[in-house]
């Protein structure tokens, strides 16, 4: 009975990842080893990324002269700085296997520091093989290559950094991120929450400050070459996406897919979901309504309140919040390609258990997402998955966090101790 206890505690005791974690890591290591070992490598991107670095490193600052083998360059400098110094690395980008290596180091970095915000939020073991399990993301890291995966590093590596109060390094992860690829856009609007309740007003005013002059700063160069050129290449909103592509909106027709109601459609739904989310969730901290915010926007309470609001912005919180927001953007978006998964996979999972969904569901919806993930190319039955697994997890967190709202008797004492210590 001593010996199932053990057993028991080791698959659901939050404690326990301290030891499972690491042995977890090593797995996958070896895994990663296996996959450059025995699959052959994928050319999509690389390629393109290195002849693109080749024109930069010719002298070339306009961005609409920048282009490669499948199209313009189209991402924010951080992008081009990153494949500069990995053109370096891999002879002038000839060297596959070093590639492979490097992102097989970035894929267990970023795996780790997934783990640590998820033990930080509380996370059971039982959830953790979640983040190792999806053969699309090892084959988005080390058989694609794509800058996603920098991407993704920057805004976990952002997300623990808030999660321990250390909000400029946060802010800095995160504008690094951001210049790496405007995805990251897509959690922005609970970091902007997170920030000003973590923070307060002034200081959290600071930090968007500083995302934003992170951005010209990197940009500099660029923008000597042609500012307008590197906006609208490096931050292109008006793109218009092949329903070749698509991953998510296979099951609609091209002609809706194209059509101009279809995308207001998704901006409208996406407005709408994070309104409902952000005001009913994530101003929770605060304990305000919308009205409420603006009012404390406009006058901020006092240094107490501001303490006991920031003392409710714990690290499961944070994270909840910022990871909503991201699978928001995902589920409204107008297409997502394959390597969008990489922002899904090591969300999903938490923002599942969060809701309070059963361990059995749990795994079966991840499961048939990366199911409908690894179905290419897409086919409706597929991009049904893909839309209704995000559409699942959004619906989810909202009833499992009702209690931001109105919080149980247990949360009510946690946060009444925090307010007594400080």
């Amino acid at each position: 009975m001593a010996l199932f206890r053990q057993a028991w505690s080791l698959v659901t005791d939050p404690k326990s990842t301290k030891w499972t974690a690491p042995l977890q890591l090593l797995a996958d290591a070896v895994l990663c080893g296996a996959v450059i070992l025995k699959i052959p490598y994928t050319e999509i991107d690389w390629s393109t990324y290195m002849q693109q670095i080749e024109l930069y490193l010719s002298g070339q600052r306009d961005y609409a002269k920048i282009t490669g083998d499948t199209g313009p360059l189209v991402y924010p400098a951080a992008h081009v700085y990153i494949y500069r110094f990995l053109y370096y690395l891999t002879s002038n980008g000839t060297d596959i296997f070093a590639a492979q290596c490097i992102f097989a180091g970035l894929y267990l970095a970023t795996l780790w520091i997934v783990m640590q915000c998820y033990r930080a939020a509380n996370v059971p073991p039982y959830i953790f093989p979640l983040l190792s399990l999806s053969k699309r993301m090892h084959s988005i890291f080390v058989l694609r290559l794509f800058n996603d995966c920098w991407a993704v590093f920057f805004l976990f590596a952002a997300i623990w950094c808030w999660q321990r109060k250390l909000w400029t390094f946060g802010t800095l992860m995160y504008s690094v991120g951001l210049g790496v690829k405007m995805s990251l856009l897509l959690p922005l609007p609970a970091i902007g929450v997170v920030l000003w309740q973590g923070m307060g007003r002034d200081r959290a005013f600071y930090q968007a400050q500083s995302i934003g002059q992170v951005q010209t700063l990197i940009a500099y160069p660029f923008i000597w070459g042609g500012i307008w050129s590197y906006i609208t290449r490096a931050f292109d909103f008006s793109r218009q996406f092949l329903y070749v592509w698509t991953v998510n909106w296979r099951f609609v027709s091209e002609a809706t897919f194209l059509s101009k109601p279809f995308s207001y459609g998704m901006l409208i739904l996406h407005v709408f979901l994070l309104h409902l989310l952000g005001v009913g969730r994530w101003l929770r901290p605060a304990g305000v309504s919308l009205g409420g915010a603006i009012e404390q926007l406009i006058s901020p309470p006092s240094k107490d309140e501001l303490r006991r609001i920031a003392a409710r912005v714990t690290p499961d919180f944070t994270l909840t919040a910022i990871l909503t927001s991201l699978i928001i953007g995902c589920l409204c978006a107008r297409s997502l390609h394959y390597q969008f998964f990489v922002y899904i996979a090591w969300s999903v999972p938490f923002l599942l258990w969060r809701s309070g969904m059963s361990v059995v569901m749990i795994y079966a919806i991840c499961f048939a997402q990366e199911w409908a993930w690894n179905v290419y190319p897409s086919t409706n039955a597929s991009s049904a998955v893909v839309v209704g697994s995000l559409a699942v997890t959004v619906f989810s967190i909202w009833i499992g966090t009702s209690y931001y709202v109105n919080p149980p008797k247990e949360a009510q004492k946690v946060e009444a101790e925090h307010t007594k210590a400080e």
